[in-house]
């Protein structure tokens, strides 16, 4: 885990690795080759979060039964099936299909050229048959790019597997809660609700009365005073709104009971919630400060109740272990700018940059600098008094993922998927903003965000996670056609104009 504040909102995981043998291959292979591989992750990673079966080497339906048992009492989540020798196609694959969770399937890879008659295990060829029982099962599995390795190349794909397995958990114990309709000329974020309940997730759709009531309830609650400090602490010299703390302050502590009082049997929470039109005139305030505290909290709130914005954002919490934010991916970057400040130094063309903004809810610690201030773009049409709240300054500078899953219309799944960074390039501009480079961005929003009819929002997470968020992506039912990546130069999208 990264700086987050609480990670109870995240899935611990704990892998039981067990490992399999043809009855007709040595079992000592795959005993020798699963200590191996257990002891090559310990030097490497330490021994939390993989669990060693020891009760047997599955070779036989029943070997299955008793393996499920063990790493079940164990308090396994997630699942690796190792292939110590050729293994045993019709046990190994029931094991995945009876475990209730993510699973992975890796490969030994022979040790020595001086031992390939006895201490030959054919796991190369038995990971085929593998993939193909899985397929006639329709069992779910993950399989890296190569899967078959040594003790230290599969205790390195052991590790790869934490954060997809995490994030799938996630979405198993996932409950979104939203208040109110979204707004007016939002039709870009609607959700139909239908893939959600397809994931595993729960939604529970409040209005914004609801939201309203649970508010006023919590006037002159007794923890107000020290929530104030908290966000006294946090913003420093940028508290330049102090005036407006108390207010928010009771808005973050009905939304932390909201959530411990309307999470049901579910184990994990993220929030869709209302920011405007009504929200400050009846409020008093915009919620953009206190939705950057949660989501900093590890709780992710998407603005404008965009429900698949709040899902993207768990599931980028999950894999990164780290703070997240939604952005609209808004506008271009002035010619000016981009010759003064970006051009020969970055190695990015002027279509390649955008800025990222939103009006004020991306963690503190993900800002250079911070300061409490009001919406401006509100301020235009409203009283600027009830529009404070944001929390405005530029990004920190370095690696990002930006990304989004999102059903459509006719309720089908699609993502996409887009490394770059964040520059280190001033705004001059107000709200949470950052000036972003994507390799071949300008392709990517024509032929990926405009013909496949995407919204304005976009997750963000902090680092380069474009693989773990392809293979969770891939794992949860996203069509492999319906995931989406910036394609490099000399890669045609489908759309894409051959001639120009």
């Amino acid at each position: 885990m990264s700086d987050l504040v609480v990670t109870n909102n995240l899935p611990q995981v704990k892998i039981g690795v067990v490992a399999v043998s043809r009855d007709c291959f040595p079992e000592s292979l795959s005993v020798n080759r699963r200590k191996a591989l257990i002891a090559a992750y310990a030097a490497k990673y330490g021994s939390e979060g993989v669990y060693e079966c020891p009760v047997c080497i599955v070779e036989s339906e029943l070997h299955m039964v008793q393996a499920l048992e063990n790493i079940k009492e164990a308090g396994c989540n997630a699942l690796c099936v190792y292939l110590g020798n050729f293994g045993p196609e019709i046990s190994e694959t029931l094991l995945a299909k009876h475990f209730d969770g993510p699973v992975m399937f890796i490969a030994a890879a022979e040790e020595s050229q001086g031992n390939l008659t006895s201490g030959r295990g054919d796991a190369y060829c038995g990971m085929l048959n593998a993939s193909y029982n899985l397929k006639l099962r329709g069992v779910k599995a993950y399989i890296p790019e190569y899967p078959v390795g040594t003790a230290q190349e599969c205790a390195d794909m052991l590790h790869g597997f934490l954060p997809i397995a995490r994030a799938i958990i996630g979405l198993s114990g996932l409950k979104i809660i939203s208040f109110g309709p979204r707004p007016l000329n939002f039709l870009a974020c609607n959700a139909p609700i239908q893939q959600l309940y397809n994931l595993g997730v729960e939604i529970e759709e409040n209005s914004e009365l609801d939201l309203f009531e649970a508010f006023n309830k919590h006037e002159g609650d007794t923890r107000i005073p020290a929530k104030i400090k908290e966000m006294e602490a946090e913003l420093g010299e940028g508290n330049l709104k102090p005036e407006v703390l108390p207010k928010l302050a009771q808005y973050e502590l009905t939304l932390l009971d909201w959530i411990e009082a309307h999470r049901g049997y579910r184990k994990y929470v993220a929030i869709a919630g209302k920011c405007w039109p009504a929200f400050q005139t009846q409020f008093g305030f915009v919620p953009c400060y206190v939705n950057s505290r949660l989501t900093g909290m590890g709780i992710p709130v998407s603005c404008e109740v965009d429900i698949y914005g709040a899902l993207s954002e768990f599931i980028g919490t999950c894999v990164s272990g780290d703070v997240v934010t939604l952005l609209d991916i808004n506008n271009s970057v002035p010619k000016d700018m981009f010759e003064e400040s970006i051009k020969d130094k970055f190695g990015y063309g002027h279509q390649e940059t955008f800025m990222g903004f939103h009006c004020g809810n991306t963690c503190s610690r993900k800002l250079s600098a911070c300061s409490m201030k009001y919406q401006m773009i509100m301020a235009r049409t409203l009283p600027e008094e009830v529009t404070q709240g944001t929390l405005e300054g530029d990004i920190l500078p370095g690696d990002i993922t930006f990304y989004r899953l999102q059903s459509t219309a006719d309720c089908k799944l699609r993502a996409y998927i887009a490394q770059g960074e964040v520059l280190p390039v001033a705004t001059k501009s107000f709200g949470g903003i950052g000036v972003f480079a994507i390799p071949e961005m300008g392709r990517f929003y024509r032929h990926v965000l405009i013909e496949k009819n995407y919204p304005h929002h976009g997750a963000v997470a902090f680092g380069h996670f474009g693989k773990e968020l392809f293979e969770v992506f891939k794992y949860i039912g996203v069509p492999v056609e319906d995931l989406n990546f910036n394609q490099p130069k000399g890669m045609m999208y489908p759309t894409e104009n051959p001639f120009v």
